[in-house]
């Protein structure tokens, strides 16, 4: 396993629509690994696989300890709104307030090819949505809030 770099707001490939993963295999594996120790070292919630340089359709996240992976991710129900701070690895030093589904339901497979169905309220729910929205080149800072802007944060 190793760790990968995370791409940042200036680099084009953000904005590029990541293609569905179609092979379950150890090029996959391995690249789930590494992201899972990038998202540690980072301290992050999430990273999609797009943020360190690979067009495919996979995101891990991590809002309470346990790692979940999601292969070829799609939210098939969204409840509510949230309107809350929001930060992104790939948008480093700043943050801005978005307007979220407060619970969203997500079909994906894991690492071996079976489907789960997720379900995410407050934190998870805009992790979920910010990491599939990584995934058609749409960043949080296109999702702020009206009246909102980026701000500046420390690390």
């Amino acid at each position: 396993m190793a760790l990968r770099t995370i791409r940042t707001d200036d680099d084009p490939i953000l904005r590029k629509k990541s293609r569905p993963v179609e092979n379950y295999d150890d090029r996959l594996f391995e690249l789930l690994d590494d992201m899972k120790d990038t998202l540690e070292k980072a301290q992050g919630l999430g990273l999609a696989a797009v943020q360190v340089g690979v067009l495919r359709r996979v995101v891990i996240v991590n809002t309470d300890g346990k790692y979940v992976e999601l292969i070829n991710p799609e939210i098939v129900k969204e409840e509510g709104i949230q309107t809350q701070p929001e930060g992104c690895l790939s948008l480093p030093g700043r943050a801005g307030v978005t307007k979220r589904p407060a619970k969203v339901r997500v079909h994906a497979y894991d690492r071996n090819g079976k489907m789960h169905v997720y379900t995410g309220t407050e934190l998870m729910a805009r992790c979920f949505c910010h990491e599939l929205d990584h995934l058609d080149g749409i960043l949080y800072s296109d999702r702020l809030a009206e009246g909102e802007s980026l701000y500046p944060v420390e690390e």
